[in-house]
C-alpha cells in the first residue's frame, strides 16, 4: 500500500490543513492583484509615472518569480526536504507583504511582487509533491483537490478584500462629489492609494499561519527513503539505474506529457484573466464596485465547482474531468471573444485628430467634454480613448475613460516611455545578449501615434453577458484543469525524477503564464480583448485533444503502478 505519515488520522488531517494553507497562499498570489490593480493603476500612473508596460510587469512579476523559483524548487526540495522547503516558501511570502505595502516607487513594488512569486513557485512544486508522497492512492486525488479548493478560497478571499476596499473608495468618491475639483481629486487619490496598500496588508496573517504550521509537519516518507534516513513501507518500484536522467526513455513520455498539460493549462489564459478580471469587466461595461462584486461571485463559483471536482476526481477520473473542463473553456472563450469583437467594432479611428495635438515630441490631453468634441465623440455616453504610441523601438499603450472621477490627463513623454539601460543591461548589450530595445535608438526618435481609437464604453448589460461567459470559463477550469493539473504534475512522473521533473514542468507552466501576463495589456491595447480570448480558445482546443487522446487514466493507481505503465510503454516503443 502507499505510505502515509506515521502520525495517523490526526496527523493526516493536520497535513491536509497545512497543505490547504499552501493552496490558500497560492490563490492569494494569483488573485490579490485583481482588486488592487485598478487603484494601483489610478494612483501609481499619477504619482510614479508608471507606464502600461510597467503595470503589466507588476502583474506578471508574481509569475516571473514563480519561474525563477521553479528553476531550483525541485533541487531544493531534494536537498533540504519537502518540509523545510514549505517553511521557506511561507517565510518569503510573509516578507513580501510589508515590502509591497510600504513601497514608494516602482522598484520596491516590483521586487516585493517577485518575492511573492518565488514563494508561490516553491509552494506550487513542493506542496503537491509532499501530498503525492504522503497520501495513499485512494486519497491522493482528494488531497490534490483540497489544495486546489483552498487555492480557490484564496481567490475568493482576495476578491472579498478587493470588494470591501472598492466600496470604501466609492463611498469617499460620493462624499467628495460636492467638493471643488482639486479637493475631490485629492480625496479620491488618497482613498485609492490606501485601498491597494490595505489589500496587501490583510494577506499577512495566512502567510504567518502557513510558515509556523509547516514547522510542525513530519517529512515525506519517500524523501526519507530516498535519502536513506528511514525505511518506509512503500510498494516496489521498477528497477532503475541510479544514473538515469530525465532523458532516459522510460522517463521521457510521462515527463513530456506532464509539461504539455501544464503549458496548456496556462495557455488558456487563466492566471491573466483572474488577475485582470476587474479591469476586463470594467472594459466590458460593469462599473466600479459592480465589477468587484462580479469578481467575488466568480471566485465563489470557482470554489463551489472545485468542491464538485473534489467529489468527482476519484470517481470519474482525471481524463473525463479534463475533457469536460477544457470543452467548457473553449465555448466560454469563444463567446467572450465574440462579445468583445462586437463592442470593439463600434470604435472609431481618431489617429489623425490625436496626432494633430502632438507638440514638441509629446502629447497631453484630458478626456473632458471639450476634448471629446474635438475627437468627434459628442455622445453623452461615457467614452474611452486608447492610444498606442512609440518612441523608436519603445512602445506603450494608454487608455482613458471620460467617466473616471479623477479624469487624469493622458501624457505621452519620452522620459516616461524610454527606459534607460541598467548596468547589467548595458553589459549584456555589449555582448549582443540583451533582447530589449536600445535606449540610444530612441534618443532622437519622434513621437509616433501608431493607433488611436475612441468608442463608447459598453453597456452594463454587455458587461453582464461577458461576466456570464467568464463564469463558464471559471467553472470549466475549476472542474477540469484546476484540480487535474496538480495531479498530472505529481502523478505522471516516477519517484526518482519527480521533484526535478515537477520543477521543470512547473517552470514551463509559469513561463507561459508570465509571457501571457506581460503581453496582456499591450495586446488588448493594440488589438482588443477579443484577440486575447480567441488566442486562449485555440490552445484550449489543443488541450481537449491532449486529454482525449494522450493522457492515461491514473485514478486509483499507486505512483509505482503509474510508473510501471510508462515503463511498459517505453519498452514497447
Amino acid at each position: 500500500m502507499d505510505a502515509v505519515t506515521s502520525t495517523g488520522e490526526r496527523g493526516k488531517r493536520y497535513l491536509l490543513f497545512i497543505a490547504g494553507m499552501g493552496g490558500l497562499l497560492y490563490g492569494i498570489d494569483v488573485g490579490i492583484i485583481a482588486g488592487a490593480l485598478p487603484y494601483l493603476e489610478s494612483t501609481a500612473t499619477v504619482a510614479w509615472k508608471l507606464s502600461t508596460q510597467q503595470l503589466s510587469f507588476i502583474v506578471a512579476a508574481v509569475l516571473l518569480g514563480s519561474v525563477l523559483s521553479s528553476l531550483f524548487a525541485g533541487a531544493l526540495a531534494d536537498l533540504i526536504g519537502r518540509r523545510w522547503s514549505m517553511v521557506l516558501a511561507g517565510a518569503l511570502f510573509t516578507l513580501s507583504i510589508p515590502m509591497i505595502s510600504l513601497s514608494d516607487g516602482y522598484t520596491p513594488l516590483l521586487l516585493g511582487r517577485l518575492l511573492q512569486g518565488i514563494s508561490g513557485g516553491l509552494i506550487g512544486v513542493v506542496v503537491p509533491l509532499y501530498l503525492a508522497e504522503s497520501l495513499p492512492a485512494a486519497e491522493r486525488g482528494r488531497g490534490a483537490a483540497l489544495f486546489q479548493l483552498m487555492l480557490t478560497i484564496g481567490l475568493v478571499g482576495a476578491a472579498v478584500i478587493g470588494l470591501s476596499q472598492a466600496q470604501n473608495v466609492d463611498a469617499v468618491t460620493q462624499a467628495a462629489a460636492a467638493l471643488p475639483q482639486a479637493e475631490r481629486a485629492a480625496a479620491v487619490f488618497a482613498a485609492q492609494d490606501h485601498a491597494w496598500r490595505t489589500i496587501f496588508w490583510i494577506c499577512l496573517a495566512p502567510g504567518l499561519v502557513f510558515t509556523l504550521g509547516s514547522l510542525a509537519l513530519k517529512e515525506s516518507p519517500r524523501w526519507l527513503a530516498l535519502r536513506g534516513h528511514a525505511k518506509a513501507d512503500l510498494p516496489a518500484a521498477p528497477v532503475s539505474n541510479a544514473r538515469e536522467s530525465l532523458a532516459s526513455r522510460r522517463y521521457v513520455l510521462p515527463f513530456l506529457l506532464a509539461c504539455l498539460v501544464l503549458a496548456l493549462t496556462q495557455a488558456t489564459g487563466i492566471n491573466s484573466i483572474l488577475a485582470y478580471v476587474v479591469t476586463i469587466l470594467n472594459q466590458a461595461g460593469l462599473p466600479g464596485a459592480t465589477a468587484n462584486t462580479a469578481d467575488v461571485a466568480l471566485k465563489v463559483l470557482n470554489a463551489v465547482m472545485t468542491v464538485v471536482a473534489v467529489a468527482l476526481v476519484d470517481r470519474k477520473g482525471r481524463k473525463f474531468l479534463l475533457m469536460l473542463g477544457s470543452g467548457c473553456i473553449v465555448v466560454a472563450l469563444v463567446s467572450a471573444g465574440l462579445l468583445f469583437r462586437g463592442a470593439e467594432s463600434e470604435q472609431r479611428d481618431v489617429r489623425a485628430a490625436v496626432e494633430a495635438q502632438v507638440k514638441d515630441g509629446q502629447l497631453a490631453l484630458r478626456l473632458d467634454g471639450k476634448q471629446l468634441a474635438s475627437l468627434g465623440g459628442g455622445s453623452d455616453a461615457p467614452q474611452q480613448l486608447t492610444v498606442a504610441y512609440a518612441y523608436g523601438p519603445f512602445t506603450n499603450v494608454q487608455a482613458r475613460r471620460s467617466d473616471d472621477p479623477l479624469l487624469p490627463a493622458m501624457t505621452l513623454r519620452r522620459e516616461d516611455t524610454v527606459q534607460e539601460d541598467s548596468v547589467i543591461g548595458a553589459s549584456l548589450r555589449r555582448w549582443h545578449l540583451n533582447p530589449f530595445a536600445d535606449p540610444a535608438a530612441a534618443k532622437d526618435a519622434p513621437l509616433s501615434i501608431e493607433r488611436a481609437w475612441l468608442g463608447p464604453v459598453p453597456s452594463e448589460a454587455h458587461g453582464w453577458r461577458v461576466a456570464l461567459a467568464i463564469c463558464l470559463f471559471v467553472a470549466g477550469f475549476a472542474v477540469g484543469p484546476g484540480v487535474c493539473v496538480w495531479l498530472a504534475l505529481s502523478e505522471l512522473m516516477p519517484t526518482r525524477i519527480r521533484s526535478n521533473g515537477m520543477s521543470i514542468a512547473l517552470l514551463i507552466n509559469q513561463f507561459v503564464s508570465t509571457v501571457i501576463a506581460a503581453m496582456f495589456l499591450p495586446t488588448v491595447g493594440y488589438y482588443g480583448y477579443s484577440t486575447v480570448f480567441f488566442f486562449g480558445a485555440c490552445f484550449s482546443v489543443l488541450y481537449f485533444l491532449t486529454a482525449a487522446f494522450l493522457l492515461p487514466e491514473t485514478k486509483g493507481k499507486t505512483l509505482e503502478e503509474i510508473e510501471q505503465h510508462f515503463t511498459g510503454a517505453a519498452s514497447r516503443a
